[in-house]
């Protein structure tokens, strides 16, 4: 097999988007992705330093990876995230992150400086006391702010709100509205599995539901079905003259598996070749010890099951011993 194949898997996915993990930390404590008790932290010198992250991304370039996100926990409160992220942007790559927005205003210029160009940003509610209650801090007003800012500054800002029905699926329509005078591109994610954040079937919001709400409350004149890139995770739509879009990651109930081109790189240096794997491949310890990291990320690509680590039917998804051996989603980067 050829370098240029490696990060092909057995279902003819190529692997050419990589998401890093930069810390398992968080300025937030979401539901979903942070269990109440917290979690087991790994220990710092197990921890990938910046020029590791470094040196594992540029062998993933070469293999052909074109674009690489950052992640967390909340990846702009690792200390040296701003380093990271200008050794990042000499790859040829797109470079772009997930945050949860809280202190966003204080990287706007490095952002720009490292070429970053959209953000995806975290907004499960726009009533102030429930964006409290699931983020179990007070930082609503600030996170509004700094998407305000951000789109001002010219980013192509992604709103990303995870649905759960009983809580937040009464604000879809609030959440749409959003775009109609701003250019934001709201995405409305499925609540996925994973340990500790009390997942069961009936707070799913299906893509569904979601579009029975969105019939409900506009002409279906109105409601534009806008083309989806190859890859993408969304089925995207527009609302005839509003400024944004807003889509549906419907991971659960309509998985978009076959055109998956992503794997994911924890902050301990785990690789992960599917976000409900449960199984991880070690790459770290073969770097320290100055070994080749290329045959661990072959097999782990070369493992891929086809759907959602094998969890291929939503009776599978209910079996709770199918997702529990999972980390945090905190742990994970998403």
């Amino acid at each position: 097999m050829t370098k240029s194949n490696i990060l092909t898997d057995t279902f003819g996915r190529k692997h050419n988007y990589l998401r890093i993990s930069l810390t398992e930390r968080c300025n937030l404590r979401c539901t979903y992705c942070m269990p109440a008790d917290g979690i087991q932290l790994s220990p710092k010198d197990h921890l990938m330093t910046y020029e590791e992250i470094y040196t594992i991304a540029k062998e993933f370039v070469s293999m052909g990876v074109t674009k690489i996100r950052l992640t967390g926990g909340e990846p702009l409160i690792r200390k040296d995230a701003a380093l990271i992220m200008e050794k990042l942007s000499s790859l040829p790559v797109q470079l772009t992150l997930t945050t949860n927005g809280v202190i966003v205003d204080k990287f706007i210029d490095h952002f720009k400086k490292c070429g970053i160009k959209t953000l995806n940003v975290s907004l499960d509610s726009l009533d102030t006391q429930k964006n409290k209650e699931i983020t179990r801090r007070s930082y609503f007003e600030k996170v509004y702010q700094n998407i305000i800012l951000l789109v001002k500054e010219g980013f192509l800002v992604k709103v990303n709100c995870v649905l759960m029905k009983g809580f937040n699926d009464d604000e879809v329509i609030d959440f749409i509205n959003l775009s109609k005078n701003l250019p934001v591109h709201v995405r409305f994610i499925e609540f996925m599995p994973f340990d500790g954040n009390q997942w069961n079937m009936e707070r799913l919001v299906s893509l569904q539901e979601i579009l029975s709400k969105v019939h409900s409350n506009f002409e279906k004149n109105d409601i534009v079905k806008l083309q989806d890139a190859p890859n993408d995770t969304t089925k995207s739509y527009q609302i005839k003259g509003y400024q944004g879009t807003f889509a549906i990651i419907s991971s659960v109930t309509n998985p978009f598996c076959d055109g998956c081109n992503r794997i994911r790189l924890t902050a301990n240096g785990q690789i992960k070749n599917c976000l409900f794997s449960s199984k991880e491949s070690d790459l770290l310890t073969k770097l320290r010890a100055g070994e080749s990291i290329i045959p661990i990320i072959q097999n782990a690509v070369q493992t891929k099951f086809k759907v959602r680590n094998g969890m291929d039917t939503l009776e599978k998804f209910n079996q709770s011993d199918m997702h529990s051996n999972n980390r945090s989603m905190i742990a994970i980067g998403g």
